[in-house]
């Protein structure tokens, strides 16, 4: 007999199938939307902290009054097996210079196992702030990884089938489209593998 109790709990979402979309506003010369077609094994730094600001009052030793403070935001880390794609290389260097305003708008969509997205980060105005390329070892027979690393101006959390006035967040939500995709899901060994010639183990699809 079923347990009406574990039938009222809402079941977790899997973090292995996601897709990742990133548009840049001004593409600059020789790079285009989506920035590059690739697998990506990992995406994190979706975070904001709020910082409060704490007040002591005279004569009250045992509490702490605190206020609002600022929100600061995380990092965000992309990592994907490496391809013949180098727009992602060309954004960052063109981004990089003076007097440039290359940055991109971000959506990050969790799916879940029937294929229908769940909930959707979406990032305003990311600029690359790190490209690290792989590390080689002739011993090693794993793929080539690559990592970019990008900060955003604000983070918003928005349902599935939501419209323009139900995030949850901060900032206004952002209207551009963006065009990285990308879908992970893997198998019940553990193994990864992405399709599109990124020889990872399992299946995924990405373009950031």
């Amino acid at each position: 007999m079923p347990n009406p109790a574990s039938e009222m709990v809402d079941p977790p979402y899997m973090s292995f199938r996601f897709e990742v979309v990133l548009d840049i506003d001004n593409p600059p010369p020789g790079v285009t939307n989506p920035v590059c077609s690739a697998a990506f094994q990992e995406c994190s730094g979706l975070e904001m902290t709020m910082e409060p600001k704490a007040i002591r009052e005279g004569g009250n030793n045992l509490e702490h009054v605190h206020r609002i403070g600022p929100v600061s935001y995380g990092q965000l880390t992309l990592r994907r097996g490496m391809t013949s794609s180098l727009h992602l290389w060309a954004w960052f260097l063109a981004a990089v210079q003076p007097g440039n305003d290359y940055s991109a708008q971000g959506q990050i969509t969790l799916w879940d196992a029937d294929g229908s997205p769940r909930v959707t980060f979406v990032l305003k105005e990311c600029l690359p702030v790190k490209m690290s390329g792989p590390s080689f070892n002739a011993k090693d027979g794993q793929v080539a990884i690559e990592e970019m690393q990008l900060v955003y101006k604000s983070l918003e959390l928005r349902a599935a089938g939501a419209g323009g006035g139900a995030e949850l967040g901060i900032g206004v939500s952002a209207s551009a489209s963006v065009g990285v995709g990308a879908s992970f899901s893997a198998g019940a060994s553990g193994g990864l593998s992405v399709s599109g010639g990124a020889g990872l183990s399992g299946s995924a699809r990405f373009g950031v």
